[in-house]
């Protein structure tokens, strides 16, 4: 067993023996930092003590690698903890990287159980000057740079007798205490719950949960008279463990270490393979160099499951777009799946990565930026005006994009099975050419098998192919992307989502299965129509994306027989079976012309 092991075991055996361990008799133990550190303590507790050891999440503490404590705030803003005053119920914070002013925008405490220490508040508005104001105002300096200074005038201040006509106006920041605005990096908070710890400390006590009762309630405990006495009593009752007691704590242990390894091998794991990938183009870029290229995260374009896109700038031409991974995406998988992926891709309907950054857990990816955003934004009635785009154009459109998909498909040494197509991920540049982006949910597979295992589904719902929810419509393959781009398609044609999750009425009719219909009917599409020509192409688009819309995997076409349909005379496609008439796994399986019949396909695993 290692030393590592060795003080694994060692910490756990003092936190079930003093930390509500031993019948809950115990005074919580105390946790630091580092030596010198604040001591925490109930209502606080570091995030690797058990639950029980703190009153709720919003008290929860951490420590970075310089060992300092850090308090999350509820809106993403992080504070350095220097003291903790648990009679006063003060903690005395500071900004990890000494400049508490640029986190005046992000500052809240309306979901903490925290507030400003007893300070008179007062609403500020911040300026950016390019040359000094006065003798009587002093700039924030750990914002300002090079060429212009940044200055808070409170709203007491009457602007009359100062001289902005070299500033511009940032943005206003309500009711903050003037310390946040000052050099000192300093900032006094109270704190208010638990309502029964109040007079713990003056009495020389601890506060923590009231024992022997199933509700939440707090009181205060007797301090131990001394460290000999604490020692005394973790010795007599280490003495008292049993074997079975010592077998539990030991596995716990094992447990501990077991996980801390696997986190530290994540971490080794996403160097390595940065390491490998050094011979291709992408550059890697530190953490600074992001928050110097997006201006601190200035221009937010979007933000999606998996983290938040802001605009860039590498010099004045060029621009892109860093899209900022959440600290939450578990061991990495994500950042690099869509790394690893991208570094496989060249194609001019692909989004192109330009660089990365793996700086400790902070994760970054850079891509080219395309001014006119995504589909979305043009299919989507949410977003205003849908028939900005004209009919040829949306044709042009849908063809880059099954050409994109089927090099995916086709044309990398492995398949790239990207698994979430939808307007969001099309993005358009300055010419609405369309880039597939946001791989990380993508999975690779040799191109001599064609379907793939997976244990949970993945996806967008609306676009998300049946057989990823059931493995009674068929095998997950690259057949699952030629349904998501079908529903894409009849998006483009109806103008609207193709699953409403607004729509109240249930009997509303589901656009694919109205077109459907209609076609079916021998009915005119009863949609925009612009110009000659235009219902021909609103057609082929229709009949396109009810062939890639069929429930089972096998009456669909492939990417390359979906681009030649694309490229074809409307005139010539065929009506599809429905996808409506039966979605169970016995409807008969329609004929497609020139499709072959149905062969079972191999499931093979996931490549790592």
């Amino acid at each position: 067993m290692s030393l590592e092991m060795d003080l694994s075991v060692v910490c756990l055996l003092m936190l079930v023996l003093v930390c509500h361990g031993a019948g809950h008799n115990e005074t919580f133990q105390e946790a630091r930092c580092k030596k010198h550190g604040p001591a925490i303590r109930f209502p606080f507790r570091l995030d690797k003590q058990p639950v029980h050891c703190g009153y709720d999440p919003r008290f929860v503490l951490s420590c970075n690698q310089r060992n300092e404590t850090l308090l999350q705030l509820p809106t993403s803003v992080t504070l350095n903890i220097k003291k903790i005053d648990y009679a006063s119920r003060l903690i005395i914070a500071a900004d990890p990287d000494n400049c508490l002013p640029r986190q005046l925008r992000n500052f809240s405490l309306s979901q903490s159980p925290f507030k400003f220490a007893g300070q008179y508040q007062d609403d500020y508005a911040l300026f950016n000057c390019t040359s000094k104001q006065g003798d009587y105002y002093d700039p924030i300096s750990c914002l300002g740079v090079p060429g212009y200074d940044i200055y808070a005038y409170s709203s007491n201040n009457f602007l009359g007798y100062t001289d902005l006509t070299n500033c511009t106006k940032m943005y206003n920041v309500p009711s903050i205490p003037s310390e946040m605005i000052r050099g000192d990096n300093i900032l006094h908070l109270n704190w208010s719950e638990p309502a029964a710890c109040v007079g713990c400390e003056e009495q020389g006590k601890f506060c923590g949960w009231k024992k022997n009762t199933s509700k939440l309630e707090t009181e205060c405990y007797e301090k131990p008279k001394s460290n000999k006495g604490k020692i005394r009593k973790i010795e007599g009752a280490v003495a008292t463990v049993g074997s079975v007691l010592v077998l539990l704590v030991l596995l716990a242990a094992y447990r501990v270490y077991s996980s801390d390894k696997a986190a530290k091998n994540n971490q080794k794991r996403i160097e390595n393979f940065l390491a490998d990938y050094k011979a291709l183009k992408p550059a890697r870029y530190t953490y600074a160099d992001i928050k110097r290229i997006t201006d601190e995260f200035k221009d937010k374009l979007g933000q999606g499951a998996y983290g938040t896109v802001f605009k860039g700038k590498l010099s004045d031409e060029i621009f892109v777009a860093v899209k900022i991974l959440n600290n939450s995406t578990g061991n990495g998988e994500e950042f690099i799946n869509e790394v690893a992926t991208m570094g496989k891709i060249h194609h001019v309907n692909v989004i192109r990565l330009v660089g990365y950054c793996a700086d400790g857990f902070r994760r970054a990816l850079v891509y080219d930026y395309l001014p006119n955003e995504s589909l979305e934004k043009f299919v989507s009635s949410e977003h205003g005006e849908t028939s900005s785009l004209s009919w040829e154009k949306l044709q042009d459109i849908a063809l880059g994009m099954a050409k994109g998909i089927e090099y995916l498909h086709q044309g990398c040494d492995q398949r790239i099975l990207h698994f979430d197509i939808k307007p969001h991920n099309i993005l358009l540049d300055d010419h609405f050419n369309p880039k597939i982006s946001d791989f990380g949910l993508a999975k690779l597979c040799s191109k001599d098998q064609s379907a793939v295992s997976m244990t949970t589904a993945r996806g967008t719902m609306g676009y998300i192919a049946p057989e990823v929810f059931s493995r009674n419509f068929g095998h997950v393959s690259y057949k699952s992307d030629v349904y998501s781009f079908g529903m894409v398609l009849l998006e483009m044609v109806g103008g609207r989502k193709t699953i409403d999750d607004k729509v109240e009425n249930s009997n509303q009719i589901y656009f694919p299965e109205w077109v459907y219909n209609s076609l079916d009917k021998g009915e005119e599409l009863r949609i925009r129509i612009e110009k000659e020509g235009d219902a021909q192409i609103a057609k082929k688009l229709t009949l396109v994306g009810l062939w890639c819309i069929q429930w089972h995997p096998v009456d669909r076409p492939s990417m390359n027989t979906v681009v030649q349909m694309l490229e074809g005379e409307g005139d010539k496609l065929t009506m599809p079976p429905s996808p409506f008439a039966s979605a169970g796994p016995g409807r008969m399986h329609a004929n497609m012309p020139g499709r072959p019949h149905y062969q079972a396909l191999e499931v093979i695993s996931e490549t790592e």
